[in-house]
């Protein structure tokens, strides 16, 4: 198997006993009346037990679409997953949509970014946790529903055994939320994907989330794939961060040195655009333009349009993810 035709160095794929999930070379190509659209490129990444790991990068960069080529949820046609996505020992890809319905839920947990399009308007909350419960679990209607109980408590549902009967738009965005944590967790998956859960929540709220997020992977053991467009919230929640721009991973490592010490000219731009508590600044940094047409993305580096670092290797060779410190990984030719 030849590592490097992945952009990246073999270590970063190295198996241990520890690991639970591990992206090969993954491509995922919606084929458009317009051309093929690369929403995912060639992204490899492993994930180990009671890890937490942040995907962060602007809106467009193929961070929702890994996560659904995790989930099986990429719709196909159009969607064409390509690469091997192996969770516990066994890949995704190969599996039925049977077996998929099976390993979702149970197994891989995942919270979206808006409930209300994710919550059925028509079920109770506690009905909809029970019918996932039971698709899974060969248990009576009375011990779903107080395991719904149960967990509805312990996401911090006030009174849950009474508003396990309410529908989804008697409750506030942050309840909401807490709803989508519990029908994610009721069942103990070993891992959990997070897509932007705190982002349409304002500030309380969402530090609440975090808050209750954390506790509740540390205290269950799983682990945790964070998916955001900024950086400080992963930083709050993640022992490691994969930045992503234009469907490739451009630069992972550890948490503590991303904000250190980060690498790519990419990933520096994101931190001068998020604010810091604490520090004060006259005005917030952009990036200059914008994410360029996915249909037909630039040669070379595909942010060297954007970059200020750029250099003429930049615009006609591609660089690789490399180890460039120990665990720090970065696709930039400077």
């Amino acid at each position: 198997m030849n590592f490097t035709t992945w952009g990246l160095d073999r270590r970063m794929l190295e198996h241990t006993a520890e690991e639970i999930l591990r992206l090969e070379d993954v491509v995922v190509d919606f084929h458009l009346h317009k051309g093929i659209l690369t929403a995912v490129n060639s992204v490899s990444f492993a994930l180990h037990r009671r890890e937490a790991m942040g995907i962060v990068g602007e809106s467009g960069c193929g961070k929702s679409v890994t996560a659904m080529s995790i989930m099986g949820l990429n719709p196909s046609p159009p969607a064409q997953t390509r690469g091997r996505i192996i969770f516990e020992g066994e890949n995704l890809l190969t599996k039925t949509p049977k077996e998929m319905r099976e390993v979702r839920g149970d197994q891989i947990g995942m919270i979206f970014q808006e409930p209300m399009t994710s919550l059925n308007p028509v079920f109770t909350v506690g009905d909809q946790i029970i019918m996932g419960i039971q698709s899974h679990r060969e248990i009576s209607a009375r011990e779903a529903r107080d395991l719904a109980i149960d967990m509805l408590a312990k996401v911090g549902i006030p009174g849950p055994s009474e508003r396990i009967n309410n529908y989804p738009h008697e409750f506030s965005g942050g309840m909401r939320q807490r709803v989508m944590l519990a029908l994610a967790l009721v069942l103990s998956p070993t891992l959990l994907i997070a897509d932007e859960p705190t982002t349409a929540l304002d500030v309380s709220v969402q530090a609440q989330i975090l808050n209750l997020l954390d506790d509740l992977i540390s205290t269950m053991g799983m682990s945790l794939i964070f998916i955001s467009h900024d950086l400080n919230v992963v930083a709050d929640i993640c022992d490691r961060i994969g930045v992503m721009y234009m469907a490739n991973l451009v630069e992972v490592a550890g948490t503590d040195d991303i904000f250190d010490s980060p690498l790519h000219p990419y990933t520096r731009g994101l931190m001068e655009c998020s604010p810091v508590i604490g520090h004060k600044v006259p005005r917030l940094e952009s990036i200059r333009g914008a994410i360029g047409n996915m249909l037909q993305p630039p040669g070379g580096c595909r942010f060297h349009p954007r970059c200020p670092e750029m250099k003429p290797i930049c615009t006609r060779e591609t660089p690789l993810l490399k180890e460039i410190a120990p665990g720090h990984f970065v696709a930039c030719h400077l």
